[in-house]
């Protein structure tokens, strides 16, 4: 394995767009990248992605975003379709950096994002790269494990009983993001379980009603995004094989895949060196 320390977060900052506070860290310098993370408890932008960020910060200007409802960043109340709400806020973003385009690298949940938002606003997006996304409910193992809503049955079942600890995060992680449970690093089991503990968070979690908006089918936007997008995938994905997105692959114009061995769902945390690897090979080949 070539694991990486996870090292505790700067202190990052904090931006406005349309009227909520982001908060994000920015490192490197070079072709700006955003980095948006996954939906699980206590996801942020660097528990996902601060371990390989050091890698891309060598050429890249990244910004490791934590999604509102997330991290530090706001905790609103979702209203109306979730992916356009969050496209539109992502945009809101860019602009208050002075982000005119960019390159997208996002895990799970931020990969829903930027696909709607490479579908919405396809003059913001240079290129893509996602994992372990699920923007269409139907594929070929419809239906989608549990109905397509094993994270929030995860959530669920984090949160629910005797409430959040550090065993049953490390149980969520190894059951559903990791391949290798062994080799889960104690420390992003404590950065993420300590960043559940957020009271906004735990309160969105508790919601009786759904504070995250209204879910959306994105099969009619796919076809519509016109930028080089990457599907990395891994092969033991706990969500979706990678039948799902060869699927997604062939709905994009310019769609690609690559399934990696001896990983699930986050593969830039399980092989990092590895995924920057085949991440910066075809972001660096995308000259348009």
């Amino acid at each position: 394995m070539d694991l990486m320390d996870i090292q505790a977060p700067p202190a990052g900052a904090y931006a406005e767009a349309d009227g909520d506070t982001y908060h994000y860290i920015e490192t490197g310098q070079g072709s700006p990248t955003v980095f948006l993370h996954g939906g699980g408890p206590g996801c942020t932008g660097w528990s996902d992605f601060g371990q390989v960020s050091r890698l891309f910060a060598a050429d890249r200007r990244c910004f490791l975003v934590d999604i509102l409802q997330y991290g530090k960043s706001a905790k609103p109340v979702i209203k109306g379709p979730m992916w356009d709400y969050h496209a539109a806020k992502t945009v809101a973003l860019m602009d208050t950096l002075g982000l005119e385009r960019a390159d997208f690298v996002c895990n799970s949940w931020g990969g829903t994002i930027a696909l709607n938002l490479a579908a919405v606003y396809p003059e913001r997006v240079r290129s893509l790269v996602i994992t372990g996304s699920m923007p269409v409910f139907h594929g070929p193992l419809a239906p989608l494990p549990e109905g397509g809503r094993r994270g929030r049955n995860a959530r669920d079942v984090y949160y629910g009983g005797t409430g959040p600890s550090w065993q049953k995060m490390r149980e969520l992680m190894a059951r559903l993001e990791w391949y290798d449970p062994e080799a889960i690093p104690d420390a992003t089991v404590t950065m993420r379980y300590e960043q559940s503990l957020d009271p906004e968070e735990t309160a969105l979690a508790g919601a009786s009603d759904n504070p995250r908006g209204d879910w959306q089918d994105l099969t009619g936007a796919l076809g519509r995004i016109q930028a080089p997008t990457l599907f990395m995938w891994g092969m033991y994905d706990a969500f979706l094989t990678p039948d799902y997105p060869l699927m997604l692959a062939r709905m994009i114009p310019k769609g690609n895949l690559h399934v990696m061995n001896d990983v699930s769902h986050h593969l830039q945390e399980e092989r990092p060196h590895d995924y920057y690897t085949v991440v910066s090979g075809f972001l660096n080949q995308q000259h348009i």
